[in-house]
């Protein structure tokens, strides 16, 4: 590893099933992005690589040359990397996430089943840092000559009503209002600046379970969307349920972009 980049780190499908002990997921969270990667390369579903925010990671190969692939803000086909070559990941054209996967996968040791770097409490491998070495696996299978991912145009989060919709008057201040990504949103959270929105309930809850897209909403009505190291519980009402096929869009979004929440059917 030459350059790390501003956060690097290793993810793959995650830990699901911790949460009764309160360690987070984890995770890629751009999943569709992780998934392309790997199949470009002929990587298992499971495998882990390397997830990089707004570029900057520079790494050399120091073994046998080996397929790899970019995906994330703008895809492309697998590529050969040589042997001893340096690779440097740009600045998405898009975006804040790149996905940089390596026929073999990445092959740290597994913690509680998973290869993922939790970045809340930091469970998983350590972070990546200028120097690190990774080790890989063996290839398992020829890249993959042409593969056409899904059309990906960030249309709005769909939602589901919350177990604690009924704090709130009604979910169409959070579905009619404009949300702005704030600069502090991260693999824990998206946080979103717009109109408060308000309660028509007083006092506070105990803590109870969170989970995966969960639309929390402190004291100042701004809301905040639970992602993959999110806390395992929390004490603010859930107003709405972000759709798991969404939360992509999420992990793309940048600081100042807006953000739009729809309704979502229950189908």
């Amino acid at each position: 590893m030459i350059g790390a980049g501003a956060l690097t780190t290793v993810q793959d499908l995650g830990r699901p099933g911790w949460a009764h002990l309160g360690v987070p997921r984890a995770g890629a969270l751009d999943a569709p992005a992780a998934a392309l990667a790997n199949r470009l390369v002929g990587n298992p579903p499971e495998s882990a690589l390397l997830e990089t925010v707004l570029g900057g990671l520079t790494v050399r190969n120091a073994g046998p040359g080996r397929w790899a692939a970019l995906t994330g803000g703008g895809a492309g086909p697998a590529f050969w990397w040589a042997a001893g070559a340096e690779l440097r990941v740009p600045e998405p054209t898009y975006g804040v996430r790149t996905y940089l996967a390596v026929a073999g996968g990445i092959a740290v040791a597994p913690v509680l089943g998973s290869r993922s770097t939790d970045t809340l409490a930091w469970v998983g491998p350590p972070r990546v840092v200028d120097g690190t070495t990774l080790p890989l696996g063996e290839p398992a299978a020829e890249p993959r000559a042409l593969d056409v991912p899904a059309v990906r145009r960030p249309g709005g989060l769909r939602v589901l009503p919350g177990p604690r919709a009924d704090w709130f008057a009604s979910l169409d201040p959070l579905v009619t209002g404009v949300w702005t990504v704030r600069p502090d949103s991260d693999r824990i959270g998206l946080r979103l600046d717009g109109p408060p929105l308000e309660r028509v309930r007083e006092g506070e809850l105990p803590s109870e379970g969170m989970v995966l897209g969960a639309v929390q909403v402190p004291p100042n009505g701004q809301p905040i969307v639970f992602l993959a190291d999110h806390p395992t519980t929390g004490g603010y009402p859930v107003i709405a349920v972000v759709r798991p096929d969404d939360l992509w869009q999420c992990a793309q979004a940048r600081p100042g972009e807006r953000v739009r929440f729809l309704r979502a059917s229950r189908g």
